[in-house]
């Protein structure tokens, strides 16, 4: 059964494709054979370089026989469109975060993929970090207790080149959003994998620091748990020259601290030790977090693969990236109606 090869085809030709198709080509049962862009002279910067495909019609992609599953990199408000007309042809879909930008939208493309019994997935690669395995699974064992308070807080930094660098950046059409929906979901998602769901949410956002932008640069957000624990979000582009993004889970029995993606604080009262694999991970520089993120890149394609071979549900199914893009596009309801918005 595992000695299937799947074909992956890359929707789109910006400068994360090569991350996706290195980390898929080093699957035994995975193999990226084509590529599709409306920018023809890029893909074929990617195409000649790992010897694939380049197409510059969709349908003509999408009928390729060659072709089981397509990884959509494309602006964020057009990964539902693309993902829907995938799925009528047959193919499984893989999409960039965030799973769009509006609800009815992946609520459309969630029931397109069931319709057409193909499997559908979100990149949120930070799930599969060392440090956060190991906090889910000392999450499940109980050793947490009682969660009484999560944070997520990413404070980074975005030029104005940034934003004027393509025409979709900064809109809220096709990003969005803006340093929630496109630079902090990732650890939003976290937040929301480790802690459950939110029960009500009350924020601010504004833009400080850039022009000719439609979106936020700067957001806070207070949360209230299902479970009765309060949170955090910051959402930054703001704070030059760009620092961290930091995660930190509080419970009865433990605490722990993620930043940039490694372990910083790991404490519980039994004496629990971060003495796992990923504590190698945590003695690298800053200088690995890119090699670090590749890894989890691998690691979730991996889960993919074996989900379609296995006929299993992947890690992040649709249903599971919709709670992100759900809790951010309340906190934009709650900062343009100035109350506090249930979910």
């Amino acid at each position: 059964m595992m000695k299937k090869t799947l074909y992956f085809g890359i929707i789109g030709s910006g400068s994360i494709v090569e991350t996706h198709i290195r980390s898929i080509q080093e699957i035994p049962n995975a193999e990226v054979t084509a590529i599709f862009s409306r920018n023809r002279a890029t893909a074929e910067k990617w195409a000649n370089k790992y010897d694939i495909q380049v197409f510059s019609d969709y349908e003509d992609f999408l009928s390729n026989d060659k072709l089981d599953i397509v990884t959509i990199l494309t602006p964020s408000g057009t990964h539902a469109d693309l993902g829907i007309l995938a799925a009528k042809n047959g193919k499984h879909v893989v999409v960039e975060k965030p799973i769009d930008t509006s609800l009815n939208k992946t609520n459309d493309l969630i029931h397109a993929c069931r319709d057409a019994n193909v499997m559908l997935s979100c990149i949120f690669q930070h799930r599969f970090d060392n440090g956060i395995i190991d906090i889910k699974h000392a999450m499940d064992q109980g050793e947490f207790g009682q969660l009484n308070f999560g944070a997520a807080r990413t404070t980074w930094y975005r030029s104005q080149e940034y934003y004027d660098s393509g025409a979709w950046r900064g809109t809220w059409e096709l990003d969005g959003g803006g340093a929630l929906m496109n630079q902090s979901i990732h650890y939003i998602d976290l937040l929301l994998y480790l802690m459950g769901p939110v029960e009500e949410v009350h924020a601010y956002c504004a833009t400080r620091a850039h022009e000719r932008i439609e979106v936020e640069d700067i957001a806070v957000a207070s949360l209230k748990f299902k479970s009765g624990a309060l949170g955090l979000i910051e959402g930054n582009t703001a704070a030059y020259p760009g620092y961290s993004a930091t995660l930190d889970i509080f419970g009865n029995n433990g605490s722990v601290i993620i930043e940039n993606d490694q372990v910083k604080e790991w404490n519980f009262k039994n004496g629990n030790q971060y003495t796992k694999l990923s504590k190698e991970l945590a003695k690298t520089s800053a200088s690995s977090s890119k090699m670090a993120s590749y890894k989890s890149h691998k690691r979730q394609y991996e889960d993919i693969v074996h989900a379609i071979l296995e006929n299993r549900e992947p890690l992040v199914t649709g249903e599971e990236a919709r709670k992100s893009l759900e809790l951010i596009l309340a906190i934009y309801q709650s900062a343009r109606s100035g109350s506090p918005v249930k979910l």
